[in-house]
């Protein structure tokens, strides 16, 4: 066995100090392979030390411009310190470069969700959920991006969609009432506000929402 698959199964085991030793000996025992900075750069970036991260990561793309799991590191190196506008660029770059995957899509998509560039997050979040029709979350933060766009039908259909992927996502639960709110369907707004408390009962928006619109609907029967 290789030194770079046997530090790749040192993390997989999560042991992180065998797994350092194996990529410094894949590295030294080949300096100008990419590979090896790339996965010292994913222990690194697992480790929190996000600065060498970087560097390594860096390295990587200095010795091949077009290591796809490079630029991909490095998006995340930038997204974890919350620098979604430096994110950016390494994720589409990582994409460019043949990433075809769900998480560099979702990872770009959230950079720019997080900017609030809506219309652009929206195609990224779009091929993600594409790429994992199972995973709820993804498709979760899809439903938030069609609502800022003001497609709200799209957006129900969506929420709707992870609750038959998670039937205990409060916060789907809660989009849900908000979305049902603006289409003026208050008696199904307050249902999903008060399906989002019984699964978290803590969930403060919810029960805000929940306590206004029974407000409302307690005035208009007086009215």
């Amino acid at each position: 066995m290789d030194y770079l698959t046997q530090g790749i199964q040192y993390m997989q085991e999560q042991k992180y100090e065998e797994a350092a030793q194996a990529f410094t000996q894949a590295i030294e025992e080949n300096p100008n392979e990419p590979l090896g900075y790339v996965n010292f750069g994913n222990l690194l970036l697992h480790m929190n030390d996000r600065e060498r991260a970087e560097r390594f990561f860096k390295k990587a793309i200095e010795l091949n411009e077009d290591i796809a799991t490079a630029h991909y590191g490095l998006g995340n190196v930038y997204y974890e310190q919350e620098k979604y506008d430096e994110a950016v660029e390494p994720f589409q770059k990582a994409i460019q470069k043949g990433l075809e995957e769900s998480d560099a899509y979702y990872m770009l998509g959230l950079s720019l969700l997080y900017q609030e560039q809506f219309k652009f997050a929206l195609a990224y979040l779009q091929r993600a959920t594409e790429l994992s029709p199972d995973d709820a979350e993804v498709h979760f933060q899809y439903g938030l991006c069609l609502a800022q766009v003001g497609m709200i039908d799209e957006a129900i259909q969506t929420f709707t969609k992870v609750l038959t992927l998670n039937d205990e996502h409060s916060d789907a639960h809660y989009n849900l009432g908000v979305s049902y709110l603006y289409k003026e369907d208050p008696e199904l707004a307050l249902k999903h506000f008060g399906l989002a408390i019984d699964i978290q009962p803590d969930h403060l928006l919810a029960a805000n929402a929940k306590a206004k619109v029974e407000e409302l609907l307690e005035q208009n029967q007086g009215e």
